[in-house]
């Protein structure tokens, strides 16, 4: 088969599952009947000669793929025009040995290599990833939008379409890394690292699509000629979508507001059925869910959802109220530097107020260049300029316009400056703190922190002048350390603060300590001295782990007994004796996490050497007569002793 047709052949068949694995509720919106293998069949032969198109208009999700639960976060951006996309499905169990078995039924049947062998491989799945936008740009979405009072019909089903170049797919466990019956790919044309697993695996998997790394949007409908500022519907069609939530957010638009929301079977209305979860968030964007279920039994009835929006103000609506969660009137709410940062978590701010409809900050500041806002979540964003500190008037504001009947007054501002260097000889780090002004005095608590360590806290108080103080760097690892703390002074919320300097902690090498022997030799032999006992501690002063490593007359081992810093080594003389060596120089080495490496020498003299002064023990200092053979001394007592018998013996025959 030539690589062309081959290649077209596994586009196909990989996109036919990412349309099925991702695009679980994007079934077309009129229910498409008999879509079988002709339909295949027919796209197939129209595209296979052209490489990298593929054409997958009409299939549906479900006919190949049955999912256990799908979720859909469409963010609708400022345009109008343009949306991202993301999209979650979950698989398990026999369902999805089901979608590996079908992904590889359909690669076999473009007879691609490694297809319709029971097996499902990373080759596969690559080729879904690379070439699956292809499939899902031709697919229908089932989502349409129409501008003017309340529809039921005439909706535009397709106006709403994806953007090839836009969508990026990932998956997670579709070929399990860690199955018991893992092997190599068989097929001769594998890509090298190719792994392959049984397709009945029932191992979980994920399918997601999202926005592309270099794209701001994936999909894009027929805009609004209003813009949403006033009456549209949003319709859906949901016909087999089994268990699947919707999460639409809109862009910030004064005053919208959902007014009626309908699911119609087969044109009927079914008011049985749960209606969208409706909130503001706080950064001012209205966020509709929308939870389907869609029971088999249902099939083939159609069924169609429709919200209606307006911008038209309520007819009642209450004025946000402050909580007590919020800072008192007058408060001094810190900041780390300036330019635009998070100040207030939105764990934090989620008590300052209350509204039945949501509530956000509106702060008008006295310098130039400041501003506030709020993200989705909640967390206060400050924006600054230079000019160390701002005051500014804050009210509460409600998706409709209603404001709080007080405002507060809060400084934000820098409560100090900081530097710090590391003390080399001292191994502690110094850290500077110059306080603005902002405050008269503080409190701080600090210490030298890494993400999983923390040294030992420190309390300091800073007034008027700047002030120095050393920071413990024990109980830190070799690398980056960063100072964490807070600050507490009257008037202003307590600062709460982590500060990097780009510091690092050097790694020191570890210690190594020989034992001794009570007749203080270093090393204890064998019955036969043919090897010897070396023991001792390691420790490192960094608390890494460390790997330890002997070298002996020229060769090595890691053959350490390890309890703790304990350590001990049976050492063989045999390579040793073959190079006639008798006195023994031994290098140990302990290698640190950080590469560092601290050694000891350790001298073990001959074991049949004597000492200094002769009198015959054992030296573990000096070395002496190859092993193994008798000392000079002892052979010239014997043989001067039978010398002296032998002339005996002949005087007494004489």
């Amino acid at each position: 088969m030539d690589m062309a047709g081959m290649e077209a052949r596994l586009k196909f068949s990989a996109l036919i599952l990412i349309t099925t694995m991702l695009l679980m509720s994007l079934t077309p919106l009129q229910y498409q009947e008999n879509i079988t293998e002709d339909i295949f069949s027919s796209n197939v032969e129209a595209r296979e000669d052209d490489v990298g198109q593929v054409n997958c208009t009409g299939l549906t999700f479900e006919d190949l793929f049955d999912y256990d639960f799908a979720r859909f976060d469409i963010d609708i951006l400022d345009d109008w025009a343009s949306a991202e996309t993301f999209a979650n499905s979950w698989v398990n169990g026999s369902k999805a040995s089901t979608v590996r078995e079908n992904l590889d039924d359909l690669i076999g049947s473009q007879n691609v290599p490694g297809g319709s062998n029971g097996y499902i491989s990373t080759d596969e799945r690559d080729a879904v990833r690379a070439i699956g936008p292809d499939c899902i740009a031709d697919m229908d979405t089932r989502i349409g939008l129409k501008q003017g009072v309340a529809h039921r019909n005439g909706v535009d089903w397709n106006n709403w379409s994806f953007v090839q170049d836009g969508i990026a797919l990932d998956e997670i466990n579709l070929v399990p890394s860690d199955h018991e019956e893992k092997r190599t790919c068989q097929n001769l044309l594998a890509n090298s690292g190719c792994y392959e697993v049984p397709v009945e695996a029932t191992d979980d998997l994920e399918i997601s699509m999202l926005v592309a790394e270099d794209k701001t949007y994936n999909s894009v409908f027929n805009k609004l000629s209003n813009s949403g500022v006033s009456d549209f519907t949003l319709a859906i069609n949901v016909t087999n979508v089994s268990d699947a939530i919707f999460v639409f957010t809109f862009p910030i638009t004064q005053g919208l507001r959902v007014v009626e929301f309908s699911t119609m079977d087969d044109g009927i209305q079914n008011d049985a059925l749960e209606t969208p979860v409706v909130e503001y968030l706080p950064d001012g964007r209205l966020r509709v869910s929308v939870d389907v279920e869609y029971p088999t039994s249902n099939y083939p009835s159609i069924r169609e959802i429709y919200i209606d929006f307006t911008t038209q103000a309520p007819e009642e609506n209450d004025n946000p109220i402050w909580g007590n969660g919020a800072p008192a009137d007058g408060k001094i709410i810190p900041i780390s530097r300036d330019g635009t940062i998070m100040v207030i978590d939105g764990d934090s701010t989620e008590n300052w107020a209350t509204d039945d409809d949501g509530w956000a900050l509106d702060c008008d500041f006295d310098e130039s260049g400041w501003s506030s806002q709020m993200d989705e979540d909640g967390a206060l964003i400050i924006t600054s300029v230079g000019t160390g500190s701002s005051q500014a008037t804050c009210s509460l504001v409600d998706p409709f316009g209603a404001t709080s009947e007080l405002s507060r007054t809060w400084t934000f501002g820098q409560p100090f400056t900081s530097s710090a260097i590391i003390n080399e000889e001292s191994e502690e780090l110094e850290l500077t703190i110059t306080p603005t002004g902002l405050v008269g005095e503080m409190t701080l608590m600090v210490h030298a922190h890494q993400p999983e360590n923390m040294a030992d806290a420190k309390t300091i108080t800073v007034a008027t002048n700047e002030i120095t103080t050393s920071l413990s760097l024990q109980k830190l690892r070799p690398g980056m350390v960063m100072v964490m703390g807070t600050a507490d002074a009257t008037s202003m919320m307590t600062y709460s603060f982590m500060l990097n300097f780009g510091l690092e902690k050097a790694s020191s090498p570890p210690m190594i300590e020989l034992t001794i022997g009570l007749d203080m030799e270093n090393a204890t032999w064998d019955e036969v001295y043919s090897e010897f006992t070396l023991k001792g501690k390691v420790i490192d002063p960094d608390g890494e782990d460390v790997t330890m490593s002997l070298s002996i007359c020229g060769g090595s081992t890691t053959n350490f007994i390890r309890d703790g810093i304990n350590w001990e080594i049976d050492v063989s003389i045999a390579s040793c004796s073959t190079l006639g060596i008798t006195e023994y120089d031994v290098i140990i080495s302990a290698t640190d996490e950080s590469g560092v490496v601290g050694t000891l020498a350790v001298f073990v003299p001959d074991p049949y050497a004597e000492d200094d002064n002769g009198d015959g023990t054992i030296s573990d200092i000096k070395p002496s007569e190859k092993a193994g053979l008798p000392s000079l001394s002892l052979l010239s007592t014997l043989i001067i002793t039978l010398l002296a018998m032998a002339y005996w013996q002949r005087k007494q025959y004489l």
